[in-house]
């Protein structure tokens, strides 16, 4: 990594540990690149064009807390193994930014806007992560595959925006809960018997499908 990558990296994540730091003590009506600069201390003529629009600070962070749960995911064991590992990974990383995240959540539903730029990259969320969990998230079976898994994202979500433990021991059981009635609902649909519902799917399977 050279030193310009390096400082631009920094700046991200400085910018939005800002962002969010914001959101959670202003509200996020009130968080804008150039407020989260100031708020930071960073060049604004720098910021504005990297980060054009709020919607950008969101969309980095996204790929931040993705790039996060794909670092040393677990490669072996079933897919559902995988996948209960790599999303935990990925509620690890917002747990670090858990304010900011639990304030952004109480303001989608009043910004129809961003709750809907928020949709689109969780989906797009999703398929990095399916394809972290060796889990083939392409053409139009990996569109219902992303679906599929975002559904137990925002299951796990809900509990995890709830939950105090230190160990997210709620969010793990509901993760765990939401995958599990994705197996089972695969399970009915599949040829293959589904005796021991932690074997591993065949290859290309996924018990979000």
């Amino acid at each position: 990594m050279s030193d310009t990558d390096f400082d631009s990296a920094l700046a991200d994540a400085t910018l939005i540990t800002a962002a969010f730091t914001l959101g959670a003590e202003k509200g996020w009506r009130h968080v804008t690149p150039a407020a989260a600069a100031r708020h930071a201390g960073l060049d604004l003529t720098k910021i504005r064009g990297a980060y054009p629009c709020t919607g950008v600070i969101l969309k980095k962070f996204g790929q931040m807390a993705d790039a996060f749960a794909l670092t040393g995911a677990l490669a072996e064991g079933s897919v559902r193994d995988r996948l209960f590992d790599i999303l935990l990974r990925r509620f690890d990383f917002l747990q670090m930014y858990r304010p900011g995240v639990v304030a952004l959540m109480r303001a989608l539903p009043f910004c129809p806007p961003l709750a809907y730029a928020m949709a689109e990259l969780n989906i797009a969320s999703m398929g990095w992560l399916l394809e972290g969990a060796g889990v083939d998230a392409t053409g139009l079976r990996g569109a219902l595959t992303k679906r599929g898994l975002l559904a137990v994202w925002l299951y796990g979500l809900r509990a995890w925006a709830d939950d105090e433990s230190q160990d997210l021991t709620a969010t793990m059981a509901a993760v765990d809960k939401a995958l599990a009635r994705a197996e089972g609902i695969v399970g009915r649909f599949s040829t293959r018997p589904v005796s021991d519902p932690d074997a591993p799917l065949p290859q290309g399977a996924s018990p979000v499908e």
